[in-house]
């Protein structure tokens, strides 16, 4: 699950951290409350003169498959499973011919019930950006007429896998299954280069590549509890990521 998370890098930095460019000039404000609609960075490379070229864009976060009626479902869409991607209607396509990454700082995890819940912040112990597994797709606006600029939505879904199975004696990996039973699908740059690759026809393969490697990048992580303002969306500034006591 992946309700809400972190992205506060600034253009030039995820340009330079993923070896990537920009098609047109945009620009990401810093979020450490990123909720789903939002617009959000994603990394996908497309064919340039039969040459793969990794570029920065901006999706909304909530995936609108081509053939929705409008763009209202996206706030469904946020997260695909990993294990049923293939099988869906609105993620199979954008599957086989759509993958994207999605770079975050961290993202929020709530245990408990009502009033008593407890939000945590997961994020890498070294600080670098995750890249979590994604999708994405072009939606048409009926409304708009041709040749408006925003006739195209471009929208994205992270995807996610199983907690690791009960039963580590400890480390992150135990912490985790203790947080949630699901996980945001990280990779790391292996991975990540491999799954943007518009070239590669294997979506199974793909997808079971990824997978594999998820608990092996999550090793990495470490989890914070934060304070309960992080429940608003409205709030947005770097104090909703201080700790502000111990885990569970």
């Amino acid at each position: 699950m992946c309700g809400r998370y972190v992205m506060a890098r600034a253009v030039g930095d995820l340009l330079a951290e993923f070896d990537a460019a920009l098609e047109d000039e945009i620009a990401i404000p810093p979020s450490w409350n990123v909720a789903p609609t939002a617009d959000v960075p994603i990394l996908l490379e497309r064919l340039v003169e039969g040459e793969p070229v990794r570029q920065l864009h901006i999706a909304r976060w909530g995936l609108v498959p081509s053939w929705a009626k409008d763009p209202g479902i996206g706030s469904k869409m946020i997260n695909a499973r990993s294990e049923t991607v293939l099988e869906k209607p609105a993620f199979r396509k954008a599957t086989r011919a759509r993958r994207c990454a999605v770079p975050a700082d961290g993202y929020y995890e709530w245990k408990g019930e009502g009033r008593t819940k407890q939000p945590y912040y997961v994020h890498p112990k070294d600080g670098r950006p995750i890249v979590f597994a994604g999708l994405y797709e072009w939606w048409r606006d009926p409304s708009k007429a041709e040749g408006d600029p925003e006739r195209w939505m471009l929208s994205t879904s992270i995807m996610t896998t199983d907690s690791p199975p009960e039963g580590y004696a400890g480390g992150m990996l135990a912490e985790l299954t203790a947080l949630h039973d699901r996980v945001p699908l990280p990779m790391n740059r292996e991975t990540m280069q491999t799954w943007l690759d518009p070239q590669a026809d294997d979506a199974a393969g793909l997808v079971d590549l990824v997978r594999a490697g998820a608990h092996d990048v999550a090793e990495g992580w470490t989890i914070d509890a934060v304070g309960t303002a992080v429940g608003n969306v409205r709030n947005d500034s770097p104090e909703l990521i201080q700790p502000v006591g111990s885990l569970f």
